[in-house]
């Protein structure tokens, strides 16, 4: 029975532990992506506002550095009775939230898993309730589950693990998230993305756009998009009918002086094009307004279509053309498309042929050491040859291999220790056996 005990323990420690890691990595890459499942939720909740951005970005680290730490903490027994118990109290707080998830369908995506595995309100009920029952397992018998290092260097997988998915978030916040899952990832053709296969029932979506005229507020639609005259306040897209959703269901784009959709243009042009993403340009990043400039009298010496792509409303339009001087077009999209399309306020989008070819946050856009041939003929033009390959080597290299060297050594040095007991005690043996043979040959004569 112990044994069994045993074993159940450790199988569960392992499904946590691998859970865990994989969730908190995930959302640690892409804490802006986890930031905006925060404001979902919290819209849900009528809680709209009660959060400013950095506050929910805060909880956006915090929980997928808590998710990964704990699954780390549980593959090596580190403190196996605090993690133990903080493990179980974790998934008993999130078991009850998809439990109001799975009955009233507030969010349709968890996000539990990020971008990479997308799962409804019921799956992960059910992936919650059976890691709830594994947590309630290992922590109800703790000290069955096998260490894999020493006490006395747990401290330093503690502070590693910390440090590594910290800054990995910071990376991420700083760049761009090291692995995209989502459907404008490099190398994806957005034309595709947006295609239902022959037979597959096709779902509809209809846009509606906020407008203002003479203090009066109405909604529009692409059939009826007024003149000029009216000013844009929102813009929403959202599903009518259900089918097959393609990956890429909501991509739109209207120029914002004449309301006419571009969208087939810009996916159908033979070449290619500079997208500047900024979801919100009153909150978009402005230090690096002299670059976008420049990148943009680039694309005009090389012919080559400049569009801003927003979801602001004029005011917003002219703050930033007031403070950075911009001449390029503004275009419409729907504010939810453009947080997908690129995890930066502002990012840089390069399509070629309706492809995405490269991206850029808005502190590391292309210089103008690379802006001095025509892009067929630059670095900036080409797609990175970054593979995913690539990238995991890079994390097993960072991350992974370090702690197996570790984990090596903490046992080489454990079993030398043991060995050190082992012939301490033997000489002790012998030395004792000696002394009473001494003894007894003293006594017989």
């Amino acid at each position: 029975m112990n044994r069994l005990k045993t074993i159940l323990t450790n199988v569960c420690r392992l499904v946590l532990a691998l859970t865990f890691i994989f969730s908190g990595y995930v959302k640690a890459i892409d804490p802006l992506g986890t930031q905006y499942k925060i404001q979902d939720y919290l819209e849900a909740m009528g809680l709209v506002g009660a959060l400013p951005d950095w506050g929910a970005l805060g909880i956006s680290v915090a929980l997928a550095a808590l998710e990964f730490c704990l699954g780390i903490f549980v593959l090596f027994n580190i403190r196996r009775r605090a993690t133990s118990r903080v493990m179980l109290a974790f998934m008993v707080v999130m078991t009850l939230i998809t439990v109001w998830g799975a009955i009233w369908n507030p969010v349709k995506d968890c996000g539990c898993f990020g971008d990479a595995i997308k799962l409804t309100n019921t799956e992960t009920l059910l992936k919650n309730l059976v890691l709830l029952a594994c947590a309630a397992v290992i922590f109800t018998w703790p000290l069955r589950m096998t260490r894999f290092i020493s006490e006395s260097n747990q401290w330093i997988v503690i502070n590693f693990t910390i440090l590594y998915i910290l800054l990995s978030s910071a990376y991420s916040l700083y760049k761009l998230p090291r692995f995209d899952f989502r459907p404008y990832h490099i190398g994806a053709s957005i034309k595709q993305g947006m295609e239902i296969p022959k037979g597959a029932a096709s779902p509809r979506f209809e846009t509606t756009f906020l407008m203002r005229k003479d203090g009066k507020t109405r909604e529009f639609t692409l059939e009826n998009y007024p003149d000029s005259t009216w000013e844009f306040i929102d813009s929403k897209t959202v599903q009518t009918a259900e089918g097959y959703t393609p990956p890429i269901h909501d991509f739109s784009i209207q120029e914002y002086q004449s309301g006419k959709d571009i969208t087939q243009k810009v996916l159908n042009d033979k070449g290619y094009t500079f997208l500047l993403i900024s979801p919100h340009l009153e909150n978009a990043d402005d230090t690096n307004f002299g670059d976008i400039d420049q990148l943009y009298e680039y694309a005009q010496e090389q012919g080559i279509p400049f569009y801003c792509l927003t979801a602001s409303d004029k005011d917003a339009m002219q703050r930033w053309i007031d403070l950075t001087g911009a001449e390029y077009p503004f275009c419409i999209t729907d504010e939810t498309t453009l947080k997908t399309i690129i995890r930066s306020n502002p990012g840089l989008l390069l399509l070629k042929d309706g492809t995405v070819i490269n991206k850029w946050s808005h502190n590391f856009l292309p210089k103008n050491s690379e802006l001095t041939t025509p892009l067929q003929q630059s670095s900036i033009g080409q797609m990175p040859r970054d593979a995913v390959a690539e990238k995991i080597a890079k994390v097993f290299l960072w991350f992974v291999l370090p702690l197996l060297l570790l984990t090596f050594a903490d046992r080489m040095w454990a079993w030398s220790k043991w060995i050190r007991k082992k012939q301490e005690k033997l000489k002790h043996d012998i030395s004792t056996l000696t002394k009473e043979k001494n003894e007894k040959e003293n006594c017989s004569r």
